[in-house]
């Protein structure tokens, strides 16, 4: 309902004020669904055939067929022309759920097998990259608590490889946030030699060191950046550079469809202020002929 709250209120014909508003929509949802409403007194003036025709008169006016607001279909429209169309309706798709088998302790075709007997059953993509097709609680399964896959996006998987990283390097993830990427460079790297991952806010890169115990590695380093002394120490001293910056929330509707009725058009010029800060300032970490991967 989240996912295409405006299409449900343009249904209704306004916006949802109380709770007999919200299980109205609720009803509309239903028989958009295709299921029966049940005899309850709130869903009394829901007429299907009403709500089923308004639907199909929506069907070719895209920023509510998509459920989104007006501003946003803008700014799509605006930045992708013609492709923005396809990308909206994959974004409204709810998200797979992929994992990375983590190579410094066993291949993903052996952690397959391993997880199917704990009831998780997985098609291999390429690399790492696992699609989980039919799963119980993932994080509850043995092959987990041993550290032998993260749950991370197929495209996050992408990033690390930009950076065609080499046992023995001197890596900074300077944004590391929770830290799936310092923990899929560390795997790259075999566990040989240096991560320093940083972050703004401390306890992420807490949650980053109990992940790096159970994945094996030892080779993260964390450090706060609590100033820009944090940067200037480590200028010039990096082989590479990961700086996956703090995004809008737009390219992960799939995951988080609230995002789409919290953000504003304000909010993206502070993220693409923030962002064009941190490549002019963070980029003096890497050193001459090394390499940097920006990617949000």
């Amino acid at each position: 309902m989240v996912r295409w709250y405006r299409l449900l209120y343009e249904i209704k014909g306004e916006e949802p004020k109380n709770q007999a508003d919200w299980l109205q929509l609720f009803g509309i949802w239903w028989l958009i669904k295709g299921e029966s409403l049940p005899d309850w007194e709130a869903f009394e003036n829901i007429d299907r055939s009403s709500v089923l025709q308004k639907h199909q008169e929506f069907q070719g006016i895209r920023k509510i067929k998509e459920s989104i607001p007006d501003w946003l279909d803008e700014v799509g429209e605006q930045e992708l022309g013609e492709n923005w169309q396809a990308a909206l309706h994959a974004l409204n798709e709810p998200a797979k759920v992929i994992i990375r088998a983590n190579r410094l302790k066993i291949k993903a075709s052996e952690l397959q097998k391993l997880l199917s007997k704990e009831g998780v059953e997985t098609n291999l993509l390429d690399g790492e990259a696992m699609l989980v097709t039919q799963r119980k609680n993932l994080f509850a399964t043995k092959a987990f608590r041993e550290g032998l896959f993260e749950v991370q996006d197929y495209a996050s998987q992408q990033v690390a490889l930009f950076l065609q990283i080499e046992p023995g390097m001197r890596v900074i993830d300077a944004c590391a946030g929770g830290g799936g990427k310092s923990l899929h460079l560390s795997a790259l790297m075999q566990d040989k030699g240096r991560i320093i991952s940083m972050d703004t806010e401390g306890w992420k890169l807490q949650e980053l060191r109990r992940r790096a115990k159970r994945a094996g590695t030892s080779i993260i380093e964390t450090r706060t950046i609590e100033n820009s002394k944090a940067i200037k120490r480590l200028e010039g001293s990096a082989d590479r550079v990961l700086l996956d910056v703090p995004c809008s929330g737009l390219g992960v509707l799939r995951r988080n469809p609230d995002a789409k009725w919290k953000l504003s058009p304000d909010f993206l010029e502070s993220v693409r202020k923030t962002q064009a800060e941190i490549l002019a300032s963070y980029s003096r970490m890497c050193k001459p002929g090394g390499k940097l991967v920006y990617a949000t």
